[in-house]
């Protein structure tokens, strides 16, 4: 029998009226959570009845009824302080149990049943049924599996099964066992899988950037490779144009008059011959720097090309003035 205490504060809280109503509606859902819940505080009188509000998920907010206090595991491991929940749609939602770990005792990690929040999930909540499950049931199951996986901070150094003789225990202890040990399995064989799956990140990762750096000197190479052949093209273009010019302008290309041209003068000595030969050189020479001057602006040579033909064709130019010059006198 539970405590008179506990009794009157359940009768008092299921029978409130607003504001200080829970979130239960129906008259029945209020009997069978009564039954329940003193059933509850009878088998285990560390839990004490409470009423608080409880916020879901999505955020909305209920006035239920719970269950606070620790289970006692066994005498030589640690107890489990918790918080059991009676939902709005109770029985036919299961209850919502958290573990209210210490600083000093904080949850295992990797826990088959409890997540690192305090959210304790287990076979028998899975498959709770509103006509045979109740929250007796559920505590007691509860206490059989944290005495094979205990939940907090340290663990039992020597952790003894309770039933030396496997025929001793029942089958959905066993079930819970093999539950448990397959959990355990399963969050080693996750955290491997998942070791394995950042280190393919992190490779797929290195062969993108790698890839990243391949297509930028591909391009780097392929607009090189564009700009040479420009420049080749634009060196084709101007040893052309050079040729031409070496042929228009090469003293041994000129061509010789025919036999059909007449000279437009005859020098009757040698005297007059060479003097005519001076003419002749300094107006071609005056000729070519005028042809120079225009190739120039074209672009056909450069202005050091340009400068350099002009010295030495102007070098000629000025002997063949001097040569003159002394012949007169």
């Amino acid at each position: 029998m539970p405590a008179l205490s506990s009794i009157q504060f359940v009768d008092t809280a299921l029978a409130c009226k607003r504001p200080f109503a829970l979130s239960y509606t129906s008259p029945k859902q209020k009997w069978v959570i009564r039954q329940h819940l003193l059933a509850l505080l009878q088998d285990f009188p560390t839990l004490s009845p409470s009423a608080d509000t409880f916020v879901h998920n999505d955020g909305t907010s209920v006035y239920l009824l719970n269950a606070r206090g620790s289970l006692r595991i066994s005498r030589a491991t640690l107890l489990v302080p918790l918080i059991i929940w009676v939902p709005q749609d109770y029985p036919v939602a299961p209850p919502i149990i958290f573990l209210l770990p210490t600083s000093d005792h904080p949850i295992l990690s990797n826990h088959p049943f409890v997540h690192l929040s305090g959210l304790t999930t287990f076979p028998y909540l899975n498959n709770w049924n509103r006509s045979r499950s109740n929250l007796s049931d559920l505590a007691h199951n509860l206490v059989q599996l944290f005495a094979h996986h205990h939940p907090l901070c340290p663990p039992s150094s020597s952790p003894v099964s309770r039933f030396t003789n496997p025929f001793l225990a029942s089958k959905v202890e066993l079930i819970d066992r093999l539950y448990g040990a397959l959990c355990c399995d399963v969050v080693a064989l996750q955290a491997k899988v998942d070791e394995e799956i950042q280190g393919l990140i992190r490779l797929q990762h290195q062969l993108q950037d790698r890839a990243k750096i391949a297509t930028t000197i591909l391009r780097e190479v392929e607009h090189e490779r564009t700009s040479l052949e420009e420049r080749v093209t634009a060196l084709i273009s101007e040893a052309d144009e050079l040729q031409i010019w070496l042929k228009a302008y090469d003293s041994d290309s000129i061509v010789a008059p025919t036999e059909g041209e007449v000279d437009a003068f005859d020098a009757d000595d040698e005297e007059s011959k060479m003097e005519l030969h001076r003419w002749a050189t300094y107006l071609a020479i005056e000729d070519l720097l005028q042809q120079l001057d225009d190739v120039l602006e074209k672009g056909v040579v450069t202005s050091q090309q340009y400068i350099k033909q002009v010295r030495i064709h102007s070098r000629e130019q000025f002997m063949t003035m001097i040569r003159r010059r002394n012949q007169e006198h």
